[in-house]
């Protein structure tokens, strides 16, 4: 987080402040309205050492705000904390967002992070643009197989031979939420290797001869476990194309 451990908290937020010779009052009211929109009010004399990874995140944050910069860039923040912290990061810095109304320029790996908080997503590959859209967007009409792959969880599920050939395409995409799971009949046969369940979802992973593994999303309580034979009917109007270069049909 750059923190300097040992400083408090306020002494962290305001330093950008003192380095740029700002008035006391100015700084201990720019340091103020910071920590109250952070929820830090209530640790600003402690020292890093004695916050939480995420309390830590928002003290650095708090640093950038009291700036009050035209733009934020936020370089993967949460990588370094529990998937449940990091829930709770994404939502509080939503929440900021929408009350600064500032640009937020944000890199992540984590399509979760970058589904749930952009207004607009930039898909980078190697340095290259691939695609510019909001989530959605990206999630219905992804325009290659990098970006397919990439938005979606569980991912999507990419087909080639004779499915895809029936299609049109090189390569066939369907998402495992597109797939109708049967146990008495369906386009495809196959047999399960892995059932995760998840409460509200199952995700079964599916050996499908022909077509090859396939996940697939079903509702949490359709009973299924490792070596069951299921049947798999895609929803031909969700069905993604690609040619042979990896372009959307």
């Amino acid at each position: 987080y750059a923190l300097y451990p040992h400083m408090s908290v306020r002494n962290n937020i305001a330093f950008p402040l003192k380095m740029a010779k700002l008035d006391k009052a100015v700084i201990d009211r720019k340091v103020e309205d910071a920590a109250r929109v952070l929820n830090l009010t209530d640790y600003l004399e402690r020292r890093p050492s004695q916050l939480s990874g995420g309390q830590r995140q928002r003290v650095a944050i708090g640093r950038a705000i009291v700036r009050e910069p035209s733009a934020f860039l936020f370089d993967e923040p949460l990588s370094n904390l529990d998937a449940a912290l990091r829930g709770t990061m994404r939502l509080e810095i939503s929440e900021l967002h929408n009350t600064l109304k500032t640009t937020m320029i944000y890199v992540t790996h984590d399509q979760v992070e970058a589904m749930t908080m952009a207004d607009k997503i930039v898909v980078l590959n190697r340095g290259n643009i691939e695609q510019v859209g909001s989530p959605m967007e990206l999630y219905r009409s992804p325009a290659n197989l990098f970006v397919a792959g990439f938005i979606g969880s569980p991912r999507m599920n990419l087909i080639t031979g004779d499915f895809a050939r029936q299609k049109g395409a090189a390569t066939a995409g369907v998402r495992p939420e597109h797939l109708v799971l049967s146990k008495e009949s369906g386009l495809w046969q196959g047999k399960v290797t892995v059932a995760e369940h998840l409460g509200s979802d199952t995700f079964l992973h599916i050996d499908v001869p022909g077509i090859g593994p396939i996940t697939a999303r079903a509702d949490g309580e359709f009973a299924c476990k490792h070596g069951d034979t299921v049947f798999i009917t895609p929803d031909d109007t969700k069905i993604h194309r690609f040619d042979d270069k990896g372009k959307a049909i």
